[in-house]
């Protein structure tokens, strides 16, 4: 099963748009960090570095997950996205680690920062390509439900957060306070290990197929029993694969339906969800009520 057209329009603007942001941003701070020698730029200068690698994968996965379902992927390819929400916790991390080391190491051997006014003036421009961004990324979201776009997104947040701590840090270096930059540098380290760790916990759901959220399993459930002719329904499955829903689910119908009626019923019940959750393909399996009150399953003869 394959994204609409319109879906898969935005999921790739959406990571070609992260791409290009990343790549602006990396020249930027490269350029002001060579100036300043900050600790807080080049914090945010191996993030953005860790950034491009991870939009690329990023864009690498969407390509992949839209396509169509194959005899080998009968669920498509959408479990991609989620690998993809998987590698970049991990770069995330990794971009951790690395602003934690520079940052203690400057706390340890102190330097004087050069032209923090420019590291401020970069910074800005950054701020204001992340928000046109994280703007973006919430229409796709929003829109498509990518998981891959919403752990993109979820970075970019933190980014956000990054981009502020170190223009605030530029000032206070720009008025006398440069110790303070890498006290500043350390503390957004810890503040992207938690972000990597959100990420990693949110697609790991994915991957290990968690339900969706209990309320809306109980509306397909009360959607399934209010078709006229249902007379129940129980043993609701659900599981996520990119930006599709797997639902699986048995009816409680009268034993002396015909075959025909029956799959009539089982189609409406489909529609009923469909039309509320676009994103479900519902198989529904129907059981005789007779069979279900006694507990038992139906034996073929």
């Amino acid at each position: 099963m394959s994204s609409s057209p319109e879906h898969a329009r935005l999921l790739r603007l959406a990571t070609r748009a992260s791409l290009a942001v990343a790549s602006v941003l990396i020249i930027s701070k490269a350029v002001a960090w060579w100036l300043s020698g900050s600790v807080s730029l080049l914090a945010g200068l191996t993030d953005s570095l860790l950034d491009g690698a991870a939009s690329f994968l990023n864009l690498l996965a969407v390509h992949y997950a839209l396509r169509p379902a194959d005899d080998d992927h009968r669920y498509g390819h959408g479990k991609a996205e989620a690998l993809s929400g998987m590698a970049q916790s991990l770069f995330i991390a990794v971009s951790a680690f690395l602003i934690g080391f520079q940052a203690i190491q400057r706390i340890q051997h102190p330097q004087a920062l050069s032209a923090p006014g420019l590291g401020m003036l970069v910074m800005l421009l950054s701020i204001v390509l992340t928000l046109g961004l994280l703007a973006l990324q919430h229409k796709v979201v929003k829109e498509t439900g990518s998981a891959a776009i919403r752990a993109d997104s979820l970075h970019y947040r933190s980014d956000l957060l990054l981009n502020f701590s170190i223009m605030l840090a530029l000032g206070l270096a720009y008025v006398g306070y440069a110790q303070l930059d890498a006290y500043f540098g350390l503390a957004i380290a810890f503040y992207i290990l938690w972000s990597a760790v959100s990420i990693a916990r949110e697609t790991v759901s994915v991957l290990m197929d968690a339900e969706l959220p209990a309320d809306v399993s109980a509306r397909m459930l009360a959607l399934a029993e209010s078709v006229p002719g249902v007379l129940g329904a129980h043993d609701l499955r659900t599981r996520i694969s990119g930006n599709h829903w797997f639902v699986q689910l048995h009816l409680e119908l009268p034993g002396a339906l015909t075959l025909t009626v029956a799959h009539e019923l089982c189609e409406h019940v489909e529609k009923a969800i469909r039309d509320e959750y676009p994103k479900a393909e519902v198989l529904v399996h129907a059981d005789p009520q007779e069979v279900v009150k006694r507990g038992n399953s139906p034996v073929l003869n």
